[in-house]
């Protein structure tokens, strides 16, 4: 799986180096075969509770990345990313109004103003100010779908974060974006990947 967005990275051509952080060889190996440099992740960054953002921020501070102006967080899952996916989020960054951060993001089926909370027998709203308000009128809102992160070099190791007060969100394709956590999401991923191939 993790070959899939090591290629789309190199494609893109914005990459002085692709990089993988991980502790398991055979990941290991499969990333250096498609083109990727790995660098060993220590194990304390290697726990269920570890979070990609301590990872960048131990990469970063290696000596062969303290020269780096920004940089991508691609995760590992983000098989039916594309490069052009990559280009034009990667422009966002340095466009007017600039920004320190930029996001992967993706737009809601149904507006999460309109949720619903169980309290015992009965649904009830979870935001009642929303809930007689017309989809129309909702404010426009967006979510993390777990494909990439552009971030400033500086800011990032400042704020420790992906989401400060400059970040602006890249939505990606809805046929690009795939969070694979379970199984189910494997499989409509592959439903999607032999779409696309149709295409």
């Amino acid at each position: 799986m993790i070959s899939y967005p090591i290629r789309t990275a190199l494609q893109s051509n914005l990459f002085d180096e692709v990089v993988v952080s991980t502790e398991d060889d055979k990941i290991s190996d499969i990333a250096e075969e498609y083109g990727a440099t790995v660098f060993k992740r220590p194990e304390e960054l290697a726990q269920d509770r570890s979070t990609v953002v301590e990872v960048c921020v131990h990469l970063l501070k290696l000596s062969p990345f303290t020269n780096v102006d920004s940089f991508c967080c691609i995760y590992a899952t983000a098989v039916l990313l594309q490069s052009a996916d990559l280009i034009h989020s990667s422009k966002m960054l340095y466009e007017e109004p600039i920004a320190d951060f930029v996001m992967g993001v993706s737009q809601y089926n149904y507006h999460p103003a309109k949720a619903m909370r169980c309290d015992k027998d009965y649904l009830q709203p979870m935001w009642p100010e929303y809930s007689k308000k017309q989809s129309q009128f909702l404010p426009e809102v967006v979510v993390s779908n777990g494909t990439l992160y552009w971030a400033r070099r500086k800011v990032f190791l400042t704020e420790k974060t992906f989401v400060g007060s400059r970040t602006k969100g890249y939505i990606v394709p809805e046929k690009h974006a795939i969070d694979i956590d379970t199984v189910d999401d494997y499989e409509k991923a592959k439903e999607k990947a032999a779409s696309m191939d149709r295409d």
